[in-house]
């Protein structure tokens, strides 16, 4: 009996593209793939444009074309996660419908996940195409992903994957809203391969994610991923607090009990401010210890199983 792997593709207001990137691109690689039964899932994300009108011709012609139309745009992260929660494959692969991921790695994807690996990631060229600032934004990001501990996701790499129905149903598990696909499936562990490839150009239109939109997924991406951001400003105190502790200590022994040998003639106002800096980072420290129950009532919260079992590589359970 042949495997189904489950395509999920979401789509906000590609009507420019869709038809070329589906008819030129996407069902010619599909229709070669002998082995598999394919079914393909669109995401139609509140799309303003006729983009879902052209789905539903696709899905009329077709029964292994399935159109998800939400009521109205809940973004990206969301779609993804409504396409895995209705995919019926025993793998599924996500991808853009911009054109900018080849559809053409389709069957590299397919022969890692059948040599062993339960997620097969697509990591891009992602300092080729993109602007100075851009570029710069991306190293930066995953330079501070991985100083707040997220040792999981690797650089560059993005929703063009391929998961084992095993990580589907663990992944369907998860329950929090504000979710960023990719962190959410590598932390999750199991076996995961990489495939290189040129992040390519966008077959018409603009894309969905500007800067803004960007700047707030790193932002989401630190704060779901990591309770760091909570303690940063916890060690800023501390560090604060032993400086001025010492500075104010070598200000009483030097004025007050040597009798000011230096004479730098630390007056009132200079002492004052000592004394709140001080304060301070008492205060900050204190928000730490703070932020340290709100990272617990965040972790529980947030609904995340306590571990993640590997049914294939146990046994006799």
């Amino acid at each position: 009996m042949k495997k189904t792997i489950s395509v999920i593709i979401p789509a906000h207001n590609e009507e420019e593209g869709i038809t070329h990137f589906l008819d030129k691109e996407l069902f010619p690689v599909l229709d070669k793939i002998k082995d598999y039964n394919i079914e393909t899932i669109f995401v139609n994300d509140g799309s303003t444009d006729k983009t879902l009108s052209i789905l539903q011709q696709y899905a009329e012609k077709s029964r292994n074309i399935k159109v998800i139309s939400f009521s109205r745009n809940f973004g990206k992260e969301v779609a993804l996660a409504a396409g895995l929660r209705y995919a019926k494959g025993d793998a599924a692969l996500t991808m853009d419908a911009d054109g900018q991921q080849p559809p053409s790695l389709i069957p590299k994807f397919i022969e890692k996940w059948e040599q062993g690996a339960e997620i097969v990631t697509g990591v891009r060229d992602h300092f080729t195409k993109h602007g100075l600032v851009q570029k710069l934004g991306s190293k930066l990001f995953y330079w501070l992903l991985r100083k707040m501990g997220n040792r999981y996701t690797v650089p560059g790499s993005t929703d063009f994957r391929l998961i084992d129905r095993a990580v589907i149903d663990e992944y369907n598990q998860l329950t929090e809203h504000n979710r960023i696909t990719r962190g959410l499936i590598d932390w999750l562990g199991f076996n995961q391969q990489y495939i290189e490839y040129t992040y390519g150009a966008r077959i018409a239109g603009k894309p969905s994610y500007n800067l803004s939109k960007l700047f707030h997924l790193a932002i989401d991406s630190f704060i779901s991923m990591s309770t760091t951001p909570l303690l940063i400003f916890g060690y800023i105190g501390v560090i604060i607090t032993i400086f001025s502790f010492l500075l104010g200590m070598f200000v009483i022994i030097q004025q007050y009990i040597l009798g000011d040998p230096l004479h730098l003639y630390w007056n009132g106002a200079v002492q004052m401010e000592i004394f709140i800096t001080f304060l301070v980072g008492l205060v900050l420290i204190s928000q730490a210890i703070t932020a340290l129950y709100i990272s617990h009532i965040h972790a529980e919260t947030q609904g995340r199983p306590l571990y993640i079992v590997d049914k294939k590589a146990s046994r006799n359970l």
